[in-house]
């Protein structure tokens, strides 16, 4: 069933279905984990509901655009109605498309590319099916800048083959952070943010713990 939620920065509000997908605390700490730039131009990749590209938008100044990426029709139209709410048709546009697919008028338009993906077999797409980390790389790779850099978040087991896919698409890994789900449990997901084009040199910072 679809009902709008606030989304508690600002007055936005975020349009969700409990029968679709929904937004996890993954999807925050990823909206959160860098801070954007004069002038920004963002995608979200796998988007959904849009949550992390509002997000980001709502606590940072200065973005100038931001488009919505989403293979599933039914979320795309969801946050189509999420933007016409909020009233950001302006800044925010969705394109309902595969990563794989995405149009050639995207290359090299972003300086900051977002994406909390289902992670799975390499060829399965993105949200509804499932995405590799060296597809992502590739895609991300693509539609960057110069210099411009991608966050995303990484189930913990596929670390080194992220890192790695990153590389390979000259995408560098500057930053690292581990999420757990309690105080002194495993990680089970981290958070890696690189550039296009950077130097070598990974900083790694402390684990983040749900709830604290």
């Amino acid at each position: 069933m679809e009902q709008e939620e606030p989304l508690l920065v600002g007055d936005y509000v975020i349009v969700q279905d409990r029968d679709l997908y929904r937004f996890s605390t993954d999807s925050i700490r990823l909206a959160r984990f860098l801070k954007a730039k004069k002038g920004e131009m963002v995608a979200d990749f796998c988007a959904g509901s849009g949550i992390v590209g509002l997000h980001f938008y709502a606590e940072n100044a200065g973005v100038r655009s931001v488009v919505l990426f989403e293979m599933q029709p039914s979320l795309a139209k969801m946050s189509e109605r999420t933007i016409a709410r909020n009233g950001l048709e302006s800044v925010f546009r969705v394109e309902n498309v595969r990563l794989q697919e995405i149009p050639p008028r995207y290359e090299s338009a972003f300086s900051l590319i977002l994406c909390n993906p289902p992670y799975g077999r390499e060829g399965d797409g993105c949200r509804g099916g499932e995405l590799s980390p060296r597809e992502l790389a590739h895609a991300a790779s693509r539609c960057l800048k110069p210099k411009g850099r991608l966050a995303a978040v990484y189930r913990c087991d596929r670390t080194a083959e992220a890192v790695c896919a990153l590389k390979a698409e000259g995408l560098e890994p500057k930053t690292l952070q581990f999420i757990a789900g309690k105080a002194g449990k495993k990680p089970y997901a981290v958070l890696i943010a690189a550039v296009k084009g950077g130097r070598a040199g990974t900083e790694v910072l402390p684990t983040l713990v749900n709830g604290e």
